[in-house]
């Protein structure tokens, strides 16, 4: 008996099916919600012409990254995305046939109106990487278009109407070049373009005009046997040249599982991002915490619960998951306290009389306004002048701040024993205001720069 073939790309198919269905249907999951009124935020490749001519989204996706190769080093390469499919609700007639309708209530769930998606793969056959051949290798796929029909039964069976869901054609093609940016390095390039050649059949200006031809949350997946993939967040020294001539366009890699895989995705990740295993099941909106989702879903009526219902299937089944939900479901949702060793040891402290680490007395063994951390053999405390050095751990706003010169307003120490300098920016005009609210922004040490000479801030 033959065994199944393993999927290479398993280990990144919970964060890609975050990435997937991101915003795909926002609570409070009602098709007459405001937010739902525009769909499919995230990796959109409408048709080339309907790009250049309306210019809100791309047609073109390039992924770029770098692998550290073995000695025959196989790429596989995988695009994911969502072909839309509109559906439209009609109501049987008494004499027979059909006819639409806004809304159509059937035994408490309302039906509406409503955009699907068609989750779509493209894999393509794996390609030797080595000797480097950098010809360019490309591959046309198409989604075909349909027309598809569904009754609409009661409880007893009685067929009441029915969805007629239509979709429309989409073709595409993958370009995929292999090179070597530095000779004198073993690092190879890979660059992985997408781009939607579908023929724009439309006249409408509008986005939501071309969402029917247009591949949406559009990411690539890639995975190598006899090598691995190189950070591009964190490279090794001898990568940072070869990094800085991978331009991606459109699309974020990352490092999944063992850098045996990399996801690109058009949402900015870090590497080795994960689901947390708390998580029971999917809410399509990263941005929120899922406590937070599930406890706003119970506080629906049961008409906006009814609507939700009929909007779409994922989104009932979010409602009936939240309907569902143990005491101890919930609770695993919500911050979790674990006792921690002290300081310097491995061992969990006596809880019996011990101090939780949450505690105020716990807190008062350290002085954020006198403590100091020594960084680059000078000492930073409070006062002390430092030009902000942001790193790969930074989020998008301290990264428009690097090189700025900023005032140290404490040294802070975490429940791990980590330490952080916070900071407030020079000729910030709002730093009174933060200040007085106790609002600083937190760098590692070693994200900060010390001002010695203080003519070196001017």
């Amino acid at each position: 008996m033959s065994s199944q073939p393993v999927d290479r790309f398993e280990t990144a198919r919970s964060v890609a099916d975050a990435v997937l269905y991101e915003g795909y249907v926002l609570y409070p999951y009602r098709a007459s919600s405001r937010k739902n009124q525009v769909r499919f935020q995230w990796g959109v490749l409408t048709p080339k012409a309907f790009s250049e001519s309306e210019g809100s989204e791309r047609w073109s996706m390039r992924t770029e990254c770098l692998v550290d190769p073995g000695s025959a080093p196989q790429l596989s390469v995988r695009i994911r995305c969502l072909q839309a499919q509109h559906r439209s609700t009609e109501r049987a007639l008494v004499g027979g046939g059909f006819e639409p309708v806004d809304s159509l209530d059937v035994d408490g769930t309302l039906h509406v109106d409503w955009d699907e998606a068609v989750d779509q793969i493209v894999d393509l056959d794996p390609l030797h990487m080595l000797p480097v051949d950098e010809s360019e290798r490309v591959h046309n796929f198409a989604f075909a278009g349909s027309s598809e029909t569904e009754l609409i039964r009661t409880a007893d069976g009685a067929s009441v109407g029915r969805f007629v869901r239509r979709r429309e054609p989409i073709a595409g093609i993958i370009r995929v070049v292999l090179s070597r940016p530095d000779p004198s390095l073993p690092y190879l390039k890979v660059s992985v373009t997408v781009d939607n050649t579908t023929t724009w059949t439309g006249d409408g200006t509008h986005r939501d005009d071309a969402m029917g031809q247009s591949l949406i949350a559009v990411h690539t997946m890639l995975a190598v046997d006899d090598g691995k993939f190189v950070s591009l967040l964190d490279p090794p020294g001898d990568a940072d040249l070869a990094v800085t001539s991978c331009q991606s366009d459109g699309a974020y890699p990352v490092l999944i599982g063992d850098e045996d895989v990399v996801l690109a995705s058009p949402i900015i990740l870090y590497d080795h991002p994960e689901v947390a295993p708390q998580s029971p099941g999917d809410l399509y909106d990263s941005l929120e915490i899922d406590e937070i989702l599930a406890l706003r879903v119970m506080t629906l009526t049961d008409a906006e619960k009814a609507e939700a219902r009929g909007t779409d299937p994922r989104a009932a089944a979010i409602i009936d998951r939240c309907d569902d939900m143990s005491a101890e479901t919930l609770s695993q949702l919500h911050g979790q306290m674990r006792p921690v060793a002290p300081a310097g040891t491995t061992e969990l402290a006596d809880e019996t009389n011990a101090v939780p680490w949450w505690d105020p007395e716990v807190d008062a063994a350290f002085d954020p306004w006198t403590e100091s951390v020594w960084v680059a053999g000078v000492e930073v405390t409070k006062g002390s002048a430092v030009r902000l050095r942001p790193s790969h751990r930074a989020d998008a706003h301290d990264i428009f701040l690097a090189g700025m010169t900023a005032t140290v307003a404490g040294v802070f120490t975490d429940v791990d024993g980590d330490q952080h300098v916070a900071v407030t920016v020079d000729d910030d005009p709002a730093t009174e205001e933060l200040m007085w609210q106790g609002r600083y922004l937190f760098f590692h040490p070693d994200e900060v720069e010390p001002l010695v000479d203080q003519d070196q801030t001017r």
